[in-house]
């Protein structure tokens, strides 16, 4: 299998992914597209969420040393 990288204007970019999706011979396309401004605010709604859940004691979350030493 070979991988092909396109550069191409914001303009044309839809036009070109949709164009791609119909080939037959074409099995993944990987997009840098940038999230919404409804995908950012519901994330940060549920990052509020998770938040107040810890706050009660609803919610147990990973000590900040242990996460970094898994990275």
């Amino acid at each position: 299998m070979r991988q092909v990288t396109v550069y191409t204007t914001d303009k044309d970019y839809n036009h070109f992914v949709q164009l791609a999706k119909n080939l037959s011979y074409v099995k993944k396309i990987e997009t840098d597209d940038e999230p919404t401004k409804e995908e950012i605010i519901e994330n940060i709604k549920a990052g509020l969420e998770e938040v107040r859940l810890f706050e009660k004691g609803e919610l147990k979350t990973t000590p900040a040393k242990e996460f970094l030493n898994e990275l």
